[in-house]
């Protein structure tokens, strides 16, 4: 489907054919905005990512909450190997005594309080494989139309998932989802669409329905839709030349 505008398009469609016009001036072309553009993951290839992996991912977004990623990324073959591969069954045999010790280990970084929540969600994942058969299931049967459902289920269910910790975990692992990144709410803002928390209930049923409004009218993904909606204000650096 051509993103370009047209006089056939509906009022609402309109509105996505200018954000997507102001991104690829912003960007120099419409070419450029493509390469910037990732995919998320098919649902063959998310229902192929073991229980292990939906852990991995979780701990690391944890840890890099508030924290440098680059440090966390530097150190993560450390808490693969001292947490053996995040393997489910593993991890819920660990006593709090292990835990603890693991916790003082110099090879990953050392935060008891974050080292918890990889049991605590480990649990989480245990609870859902039970009755889903495996994470992956549950994530793919979500219903589609309650993405911010979803990322509740994790605040509520999982440790530190909260904020942007677990719709960005989700999006790593290739579940197609938009994220509350800074550019994103500043649009949603500056447009007049929410006031107030981002994350208030209102405000997540009004940007939820607008990138379901605009996946309707373009026929891309929420996270090409996300990307595009945070290129199209402040700093425009990522993709040019400098």
């Amino acid at each position: 489907m051509s993103l370009a505008r047209s006089k056939d398009i509906d009022i609402k469609a309109e509105a996505f054919a200018s954000l997507y016009d102001r991104v690829c001036k912003r960007k120099g072309s419409e070419a450029m905005v493509r390469d910037l553009l990732s995919q998320p993951a098919s649902r063959k290839q998310i229902l192929d990512t073991p229980d292990d992996r939906f852990l991995a991912e979780f701990t690391k977004k944890v840890f890099q909450s508030g924290f440098v990623w680059r440090v966390v990324r530097q150190k993560w073959p450390n808490f693969e190997e001292v947490f053996f591969g995040f393997d489910i069954n593993k991890i819920l045999l660990m006593p709090d005594e292990m835990l603890e010790q693991k916790a003082t280990n110099p090879a990953i970084i050392r935060n008891f309080n974050k080292v918890k929540t990889i049991r605590e969600n480990a649990w989480m994942i245990d609870d859902i494989r039970r009755s889903h058969g495996s994470f992956a299931n549950f994530v793919t049967q979500w219903p589609q139309d309650d993405l911010i459902g979803l990322w509740d289920y994790l605040r509520k269910k999982g440790a530190r998932l909260g904020g942007n910790t677990g719709p960005y975990a989700l999006r790593t692992l290739g579940v197609d989802t938009f994220l509350l990144s800074r550019d994103v709410e500043a649009y949603f803002v500056e447009h007049g669409l929410i006031s107030g928390s981002a994350r208030s209930k209102r405000s997540l049923n009004t940007i939820q329905n607008t990138f379901f409004d605009w996946q309707k009218e373009s026929g891309l993904s929420l996270q090409e839709l996300s990307q595009i909606v945070s290129f199209s204000c402040g700093d425009n650096y990522v993709g040019m030349v400098q």
